[in-house]
């Protein structure tokens, strides 16, 4: 039986904005100025859709509290610093999202980021009309807890079934899997396919446009009006 999808739950980092290059290079810096041991980029990637707080005990299991604060402190700064170029967005992105809405899709966003930092990333790549609903890390809990997810459900009174998330990473599908929501992964991030699939997914897509495509082509749309 094809699925039937109203609304369609979107990672952030890594899904539908290029920004591993900035959190790799922002982590390294807050890690130099606190004077913990370095990691390399592939430990700082691997910990990119987890909340900061997770990610620091993921990288640092033995972590202080002070310094963990510290890190995060530091890492924010660098992330928003005056002057950086805007993230970009992967190719197809905005146009895509629009023409999903148009098929009448409700979209959200269930990301790792903080409130401060996803309204922030939100206006400056000119997203916000397109989500209805968003879940950030800092105000319910980190991947790969479902909560994010549940929560999303019960505003939008959707049932697991008719929600697809889609995410980069295996934080978002162990998530979705977590909840009882089917996933959708993209290649193009964090973490490779072969992870992905590892987590059953409905599809990899290569490219974010080609999720129109898949949709259009495996399930059945929302009734419109």
């Amino acid at each position: 039986m094809p699925h039937h999808f109203h609304v369609l739950a979107f990672d952030w980092d890594g899904t539908l904005i290029d920004s591993q290059a900035r959190i790799v290079g922002s982590l390294h810096a807050a890690i130099r100025d606190v004077g913990l041991e370095p990691r390399t980029d592939q430990q700082l990637r691997n910990i990119i859709g987890l909340s900061l707080e997770s990610a620091m005990l993921h990288l640092y299991p033995n972590v202080a509290a002070a310094d963990c604060y510290a890190v995060i402190e530091r890492y924010r700064h660098y992330y928003f610093a005056v002057g950086l170029a805007p993230t970009p967005l992967f190719p197809k992105v905005k146009e895509t999202l629009g023409s999903l809405q148009e098929l009448g899709y409700t979209l959200a966003v269930a990301t790792g980021k903080s409130r401060a930092g996803l309204d922030r990333a939100l206006a400056e790549c000119e997203l916000t009309e397109f989500f209805t609903l968003t879940r950030c890390a800092d105000e319910t809990r980190s991947k790969p807890d479902p909560k994010m997810l549940f929560e999303i459900m019960e505003v939008l009174a959707v049932a697991p079934k008719n929600m697809l998330m889609i995410g980069d990473s295996e934080y978002d599908l162990q998530m979705a899997n977590n909840a009882g929501v089917p996933a959708v992964g993209v290649n193009y991030g964090v973490h490779e396919q072969q992870r992905l699939q590892a987590l059953n997914p409905l599809t990899c897509l290569d490219n974010f446009a080609s999720l129109l495509t898949w949709l259009q082509r495996e399930t059945i749309l929302p009734p419109q009006g």
